[in-house]
């Protein structure tokens, strides 16, 4: 059973969300939103802590924030590992180093700290402790143009990929934060550090979403906002392509007609600038994002999100390219249906998100018209579903034993595996919904354990050789068209 600390937390957590939900439905009458024609958003609440973006490597993750569309809140924080500064050589003959949580490689003291290791059992022979001396030396090595890129406070701009075509290229991570579709942040204290201990422990370039939340924005806004930013990742890449073939065209480029332009910045740098001359290429995705190595992640509500954007690339196909989503992550998922399961009766009034609190999150997101709990949004067995299973990513989902929603995440893993994907299902001894992101339970053992089980899944999909949805389908023997 979850602890009396938990128990307690989670009687005032019920307390507090019961009464935001109910003022959101007082301050949005159902009325007034259909007659509202503001579809800006907002993408994080008054009463949410928010954590500042940090553009340096002191903890071994840079961050930075990004507003990706003038017409709508919708933004997203990129997590940078320090990883990425390794270059491809150096990776594959570089020592392993023990590193601590949230501190820079630059500070480790020489005694190594022995912890589980998630693929096997601890040998502390096998620890390799490399002298100070000779890892600032690697460090040197790898960074390349060190000198252009941090400056004097370590501050990391990223550089151009025609520059520095030899720089380690990481998966990226799309996440979906949770909050019943009405409450989170992607800027969060608790996402925040979530998806620092993600983006180390998986080695990925972590691209927290964030949507516009509910009643201001409801279903599909922030499903078309996971997709928005699976589109805008596509644009990046390839803008970082053009990036490469302008650099490397002698004489050609130009501002004239509105076309691209090729700006030469200070540092010598090549750039493709749009008409009022900003820079259009993101330079951390550019220099270090592999975009055929995509994984998405959502936790809560944002495993809907996820699944969502899931379906619409595998309808989409090779209109992605350069995007593949190699596999998904779908942690607790905010998962319903009419006809109630096991654990929905049986657990209806369980920790920190009970059914009738979660029910009325769903009022608040799906439009008065839509309301149903067999929406495609919130139940994934309805019959005829689009696309069809067999063409789904690789899905690890994870559940907690003392969650109402679980079964009916376990039973749509089980769908998966039926047709032959791979769906693995992780269950959580004693835990609760949200145990491993909630802003109490972040630092707990079992949340630990869950980010680091999730890594090695994670590493074991995105060591495979990306496979085109697409080719999926013709594998499969039919060609996948929507109807």
């Amino acid at each position: 059973m979850p602890s009396v600390a938990v128990k307690l937390y989670s009687v005032f957590f019920k307390f507090l969300l019961k009464h935001r939900l109910q003022n959101r439905i007082q301050e949005n009458p159902t009325d007034e939103i259909k007659n509202t024609t503001n579809s800006f958003g907002v993408t994080s609440r008054p009463e949410e802590s928010i954590a500042a973006v940090n553009p340096s490597f002191t903890d071994g993750v840079a961050t930075k924030d990004i507003h990706i569309d003038p017409l709508t809140a919708v933004s997203i924080r990129i997590f940078l590992p320090d990883t990425c500064l390794l270059s491809p050589e150096s990776q594959s003959t570089r020592p392993r180093v023990v590193k601590t949580m949230f501190r820079h490689p630059d500070l480790l003291d020489l005694d190594p700290i022995h912890r589980r290791n998630s693929y096997g059992p601890d040998n502390n022979n096998n620890v390799v402790v490399t002298p100070r001396a000779e890892k600032n030396n690697l460090r040197r090595n790898s960074y390349g143009c060190i000198g252009n890129d941090l400056d004097n406070n370590g501050v990391y701009r990223g550089y151009s990929p025609l520059l520095n075509g030899s720089c380690r290229k990481l998966p990226l991570m799309l996440q979906f934060h949770g909050g019943g579709f009405v409450s989170g942040s992607n800027e969060s204290v608790a996402n925040d550090f979530f998806c620092r201990r993600i983006a180390k422990l998986c080695d990925v370039i972590v691209v927290a979403v964030g949507y516009r939340l509910a009643p201001e924005n409801r279903y599909p806004g922030a499903f078309e906002d996971g997709l928005k930013v699976l589109h805008w990742l596509g644009k990046q890449a390839n803008l970082a392509e053009c990036s490469k073939s302008f650099g490397n065209a002698r004489g050609g480029g130009g501002a004239g007609g509105g076309g691209p332009d090729l700006r030469k910045s200070g540092e010598g740098q090549i750039h493709v600038a749009d008409a009022f001359g900003a820079s259009m290429v993101e330079p951390w995705l550019a220099a270090h994002g592999d975009p055929s190595r995509c994984v998405l992640l959502g936790v809560s509500c944002g495993a809907n999100i996820a699944d969502y954007v899931a379906r619409k690339a595998v309808e989409l196909g090779r209109l992605l390219d350069p995007i593949k989503v190699v596999a998904q992550v779908l942690m607790y998922p905010f998962f319903i249906g009419s006809v109630p399961t096991h654990s929905e009766i049986k657990l209806a009034n369980s920790y920190f998100f009970d059914k009738a609190m979660c029910i009325l999150s769903w009022k608040l997101f799906l439009p008065e018209e839509e309301f149903s709990l067999d929406h495609p949004a919130a139940n994934p067995l309805i019959p005829n579903r689009e696309p069809p299973l067999k063409l789904m990513p690789p899905t690890l989902t994870i559940v907690a034993e003392h969650d109402w929603m679980r079964d009916r995440a376990i039973a749509y893993s089980e769908e998966l595996r039926k047709v032959n994907v791979d769906a693995p299902v992780l269950e959580y001894k004693d835990a609760v919904h949200e145990f491993a992101t909630l802003d109490m339970l972040l630092k707990t053992p079992q949340a630990q354990a869950c980010a680091e089980d999730i890594a090695i899944w994670v590493k074991n999909c995105k060591a495979q050789s990306p496979v085109d949805l697409s080719d999926q389908a013709l594998m499969g023997g039919t060609n996948y068209q929507k109807h």
